[in-house]
């Protein structure tokens, strides 16, 4: 049987942009209460704006567990929390700068590792991490972003035995639409996801959207634990 999310509390950290900001959206019209977290007050503001309702932002820097760890303490227990915060600097292993790389698994793992040591989630409450299906279709290009989008899947199946009854599950996405392309010139985008939705099963690419509906999926689904759901047009296959 599937829950509601009505009146429940729904954490969404990297809720400012992209498929966070999907997934707090979807949530807040599900029901249920929002609070966003991101590093950005400006986005924060927007995103807010956007989701309307009684949606609420914090400033957090997941990197630094300090912070996290207070944040938390003085937060009451969430329903559902959701990590889809991640900074990831790319590139073949022996030209990405070391720092870069330290940077990128500070961000994308160790973040969702704090945040999973210090929330606070209500019994049968689940835990979602945004990973990416570069954990199971390598890239020369980004071994690192594949290496740790395995790691967050595995510590999501590790944290569902340790956390239980918690519910602990992995969403991951393949290309998705979202501002982090926007630094490329519209024309180059375009031309990108074109050729991407050529080559994929679904023939398209994906949106933001897609991913949240994935996320709420396994915040609702009680029989749900353990999972990696990878929502990827078919990138895994092609």
């Amino acid at each position: 049987m599937t829950e509601t999310l009505k009146n429940t509390r729904v954490l969404v950290i990297g809720g400012s942009s992209g498929i966070g900001l999907a997934t707090a959206t979807a949530a807040a019209q599900a029901g249920a209460s929002v609070t966003i977290a991101s590093r950005s007050r400006d986005k924060l503001d927007a995103a807010v704006a956007r989701i309307g309702g009684e949606a609420r932002a914090v400033m957090l820097d997941t990197r630094d567990l300090e912070a996290v760890e207070r944040f938390f303490a003085e937060e009451q227990a969430w329903d559902h929390v959701v990590v889809s915060a991640a900074q990831t600097p790319g590139g073949p292993v022996h030209s990405l700068a070391i720092t870069d790389a330290r940077t990128a698994m500070d961000s994308k793992f160790w973040g969702a590792y704090h945040v999973a040591r210090a929330a606070k989630i209500r019994e049968a409450g689940s835990l979602t991490f945004i990973s990416g299906f570069l954990s199971v279709r390598p890239s020369a290009t980004s071994v690192l972003q594949g290496a740790i989008n395995a790691a967050l899947e595995a510590l999501a199946r590790g944290l569902a035995l340790e956390l239980a009854p918690v519910r602990v599950n992995a969403v991951s996405p393949g290309l998705i639409a979202t501002p982090l392309w926007s630094g490329l010139p519209e024309e180059k985008r375009e031309a990108m996801f074109a050729g991407a939705a050529q080559r994929l099963p679904a023939r398209r690419v994906g949106q933001a959207g897609d991913i949240a509906n994935a996320v709420l999926f396994l915040a609702t689904t009680p029989f749900a634990t353990g999972s990696t759901v990878r929502v990827d047009g078919g990138g895994a296959i092609a």
